[in-house]
């Protein structure tokens, strides 16, 4: 009789595991698929939108605006992580760059701290760039890599640490 009693909390102990697993599991492709889909939303409405530059490079946060056809990533002081949604920014110019055209990087950083920091965070940042434009299927020989320069933009900090693609006319 005694084997039956652990055959049936053996049982209890395999479904208790069984059902941890499967919540474990289903939590977090639900955090996966509600991550992935609140990300989308805001950069659709961002890539169209000119006017959300000057918010966009006000804060210290990453994000990315298309403006007259320019892909401008803004970056978090000192860091080089793209915003999200910068594969659906990039959208024309990786069109454009598999079509043929020559797409220019530049990146820019502004004027506080160690100047020779800022050069090498910038290269930093385009290379990011760079990087996401390859892993879309851009061939490197369609990108040119522009020397990083340093400016104040309008006059804000956060406006001058940014990348810009353009695509070469």
């Amino acid at each position: 009789m005694s084997s039956q009693d652990n055959e049936v909390e053996y049982r209890v102990v395999a479904v208790l595991l069984v059902a941890v697993i499967v919540l474990v599991t289903g939590f977090a492709v639900g955090l996966g698929i509600h991550k992935s889909r609140g990300a989308a939303p805001a950069t659709q409405m961002a890539a169209p939108a000119a006017a959300p530059a000057m918010a966009a490079a006000t804060s210290d946060d990453a994000s990315v605006v298309v403006e007259n056809g320019v892909v401008k990533f803004y970056f978090a002081s000192g860091k080089a992580d793209l915003a999200g949604g910068a594969l659906v920014a990039l959208g024309d110019a990786i069109a454009a760059a598999k079509a043929g055209k020559q797409l220019v990087l530049s990146g820019f950083h502004d004027a506080t701290g160690d100047p020779a920091f800022n050069a090498e965070l910038a290269k930093q940042r385009a290379l990011a760039v760079r990087d996401a434009l390859v892993g879309a299927g851009v061939a490197e020989s369609s990108m040119e890599l522009k020397k990083p320069e340093q400016t104040t933009g309008t006059g804000n900090d956060a406006e001058a640490r940014r990348v810009e693609v353009m695509i070469a006319g």
